[in-house]
């Protein structure tokens, strides 16, 4: 749009736009912002302790069911060793006790 003499553009800004904040309001505010952020960090901090306490206590759960299963197969491997030998002194015996050629 081309403004000619008897039509003016307009302001950049209007006569009426509220003025600048003073100091103090500009201070008001940045107290208000600052509060804000003071809590949000003490609210983000104790969701910290909190998923940390519970961190470790899962944490020690798991190492209590990791040594329950560990132990498990320690005697597992006993039993498997167990059962390995009495097939190899199976595997051993004359077969003529069991009725076969001599």
């Amino acid at each position: 749009m081309i403004y000619t003499e008897e039509e003016e553009a307009p302001l950049p800004m209007p006569d009426k736009a509220d003025p600048k904040p003073t100091i103090d309001e500009r201070l008001d505010r940045l107290t208000a912002r600052h509060e804000a952020l003071t809590q949000t960090v003490e609210l983000i901090a104790a969701m910290h302790r909190d998923n940390e306490k519970e961190f470790n206590q899962r944490f020690a759960e798991n190492e209590k069911r990791f040594a329950k299963i560990a132990k498990a197969q320690e005697q597992d491997g006993e039993h498997i060793r167990a059962l390995a030998r009495i097939a190899e002194i199976h595997h051993e015996r004359p077969s003529h006790l069991e009725g076969g050629p001599q």
